[in-house]
């Protein structure tokens, strides 16, 4: 049986490593800074304002919660995606498609360092 080597080397996986990293400590800032300004219920000031525009704020208010939950949720997921890139940098099979086995484009890696399928494989999905 004729095992399969194409990965990338080591010091490229240390790049991508180096990156993705970086990418989730970015990514975690976001992702406190949307949880806070959900859970930070201010009234921004319509105490004292005119009833009317007050439950315009509060409908404003909850749907942009919901804007914030759902991105945290993305967020979370991004993360988890990025983890799981650094899972496969460490078992060396970081960066090849899961679809046709050969390896991804380091462009693509470098802008979507969490990427399991090539760009061919990607086109076929859809």
């Amino acid at each position: 049986m004729i095992e399969n080597k194409v990965r990338y080397s080591d010091k490229d996986l240390e790049e991508f490593r180096a990156i993705i990293l970086e990418k989730i400590k970015k990514a975690k800032e976001d992702l406190a800074l949307i949880k806070s300004a959900y859970k930070n219920d201010t009234n921004n000031g319509t105490d004292d304002t005119s009833p009317t525009f007050k439950a315009f704020e509060e409908g404003s208010e909850t749907m942009s919660k919901e804007a914030n939950v759902q991105l945290a949720i993305r967020q979370e997921k991004f993360i988890r995606d990025l983890k799981n890139a650094l899972l496969r940098i460490e078992n060396k099979t970081y960066g090849i498609c899961r679809v046709t086995g050969k390896l991804i484009q380091k462009e693509r890696l470098k802008l979507v360092p969490h990427a399991t399928l090539s760009i061919e494989a990607k086109r076929k999905q859809s």
